[in-house]
């Protein structure tokens, strides 16, 4: 059995880093041991619902510029499965929910850079999905709903994303988290706690520096298609909350 997660996947440099925050992840991986993974990327955005579905090696995708040539020289190769892929379909059916296949995407950074800390040996299936940012944090939640129980079965599901996430607000020299990010946070994890998806679904008037910390929400969903797949007997618990640059937040929960 393994629990649901929603993991801030940091910046594309976590990929070659070794820091406090890779190390997490690294041991956050030997806690579980799946026969697949289910993760959400905010780097692939899509009005219907897709998922890859193939069983050949997925593609490790780089969608990113600028950055180091050793950035474009790593692999995470990872198998799909068309299995586990029949049965999300199956399941978002169940819920009136369209899905789309894609059977050439590969993984974008959004989910190969954390799960290459968390299973470094990429020798388990991954199904990559999509996200519809503009959807509201209550029918993400539904569309979450549709995976619940699939952790019995030992299938990981992961939303991968960012709480706050605002390119204009970075302090590469900061020693400290800003403070209007770790508040938004506590909020956040305050009413994901409580399982509050009212609050939640209005945390734009609700929650402080909302606009400042999500100016747009594409990294923001995957914590509530995370939470709606897990359990939800379970209290959410904070895996990890710490900070990057300053306000880049590498929140994750387990649900």
């Amino acid at each position: 059995m393994v629990p649901s997660l929603f993991i801030g996947h940091g910046s594309p440099y976590l990929a070659v880093q070794q820091n406090e925050y890779s190390n997490f992840l690294s041991q956050l991986g030997k806690r579980y041991n799946p026969k697949a993974i289910v993760i959400f990327s905010a780097h692939w955005e899509s009005e219907i619902l897709s998922l890859t579905y193939t069983d050949d090696v997925l593609e490790t995708v780089y969608d990113y510029y600028g950055f180091p040539e050793e950035m474009y020289q790593i692999k995470y190769p990872a198998r799909g499965s068309t299995r586990i892929a029949k049965i999300l379909e199956e399941r978002f059916k169940n819920l009136g929910i369209k899905t789309k296949r894609e059977e050439k995407r590969g993984l974008d950074h959004g989910s190969w850079v954390a799960l290459r800390h968390m299973f470094p040996k990429a020798d388990i299936p991954v199904i990559q999905l999509s996200v519809h940012p503009f959807l509201t944090p209550k029918a993400q939640y539904h569309i979450g709903q549709a995976l619940q129980g699939l952790g019995d079965e030992d299938i990981l599901v992961i939303g991968s994303g960012t709480t706050v996430h605002n390119f204009n607000w970075f302090f590469p020299e900061a020693t400290e988290p800003v403070k209007e990010a770790v508040e938004f946070d506590n909020w956040i994890i305050e009413y994901v706690k409580k399982r509050d998806i009212d609050s939640l679904d209005q945390y734009l008037q609700l929650a402080p520096h909302a606009r400042l910390a999500v100016p747009r929400p594409e990294h923001f969903v995957p914590l509530f298609l995370a939470l709606g797949s897990g359990d939800e007997n379970k209290k959410p618990l904070v895996l990890n909350q710490t900070y990057d640059f300053g306000a880049l937040s590498n929140l994750c929960m387990e649900f």
